[in-house]
């Protein structure tokens, strides 16, 4: 009896159904690496507001790729992984705790606009977490306010960080540069480290053109000297809530502020803005110069300066400007 045949062999796939499980494997490995993705942005998406030294990919997607390679054994592994990508804030030099509330509430808004991410970062929670911390180390003092230690530089944060730690950011960046700066000319003046940074808020305040900052300085270092009252208006504009658009009335001028320096003799109690690196050299290393007086000039950029009382009128009245 002859045996009964066998099953008959198995096709072999064709090109055509080859092609399709190879799409198939990739887009199940597509989908893999993305649940992967998801997983490492849940895992790191907030927190440090420090840099990363990655490649951001291009266009508006909320992720950033690193490649990281390792060699073992004579063989480079290659792995890829995404993290969330930072938001920015940028603090221009000068700026008050006001105003830097306000660019917060700003980024936070274009954050939800364009990136529809809701930062934990707030105008009102910036501003109260300031009210809860304590000077810097670096600049050792008993509890104070605050303005002239948050210091101004464009700073990374993701949707979870806390307006505490951008705070502790900008003290960390602050002792980062005072430390550069030699406060040995002015402790010989008599002055303390707190007094350095008040002068270099007003000559923030005071100065549009870099190179002028140790003049404006100088100034400043040479009437204290002189017990003359320093007359900087920048000051009574940040006491009394001025905006710079507004001019100054009589009756302001006539306050009795404690940052009316025009009728007050020395530095204010408090410095008036949060000064970036150059004015506080600035402040601690003045212009050798005798200058006691300064005035804007028509190019409203620069200044007029001089040690003489009568030129200083002169140049007043000439160009109709109010006294500095």
């Amino acid at each position: 009896m002859p045996p009964k045949p066998g099953p008959p062999p198995p096709r072999r796939p064709s090109g055509r159904q080859l092609a399709r499980r190879r799409v198939l494997a990739l887009v199940l490995l597509v989908l893999v690496l993305g649940g992967l993705g998801w997983l490492a942005v849940a895992a790191i998406g907030g927190g440090s507001t420090k840099p990363k030294a990655v490649a951001s990919s291009a266009g508006t997607s909320s992720l950033i790729y690193s490649t990281v390679t390792r060699t073992t054994n004579g063989e480079a592994t290659v792995t890829v992984i995404a993290m969330a990508k930072p938001f920015h804030v940028v603090f221009p030099e000068g700026f008050t705790i006001r105003d830097m509330a306000a660019r917060v509430g700003a980024v936070k808004t274009i954050a939800k606009r364009e990136r529809h991410v809701t930062p934990l970062l707030s105008s009102r929670g910036y501003l109260a977490a300031v009210r809860r911390a304590t000077p810097p180390q670096c600049l050792r003092r008993r509890k104070t306010a605050l303005e002239g230690f948050l210091f101004p530089a464009t700073y990374e944060f993701f949707r979870q960080t806390t307006n505490a730690q951008l705070v502790q950011d900008q003290f960390a960046a602050f002792c980062e540069n005072w430390h550069r700066v030699d406060l040995a000319y002015a402790r010989k003046k008599k002055l303390t480290p707190y007094d350095v940074l008040i002068i270099a808020s007003m000559v923030e305040k005071e100065t549009l053109s870099p190179d002028e900052r140790p003049l404006v300085a100088a100034v400043i270092y040479n009437r204290l000297h002189a017990r003359m009252a320093l007359g900087i208006d920048a000051t009574l504009r940040y006491g009394l809530k001025i905006p710079p658009t507004e001019s100054i009335r009589q009756s302001q001028l006539d306050s009795h502020s404690p940052y009316n320096t025009r009728h007050r003799q020395g530095l204010p109690p408090t410095p008036i803005a949060n000064p970036g690196l150059a004015s506080m050299q600035a402040a601690a290393h003045p212009a050798k110069v005798d200058y006691l007086y300064f005035v804007r000039k028509p190019d409203k950029k620069h200044h007029f300066f001089t040690a003489s009382y009568k030129a200083f009128k002169q140049y007043e009245a000439a160009h109709g400007y109010g006294q500095h």
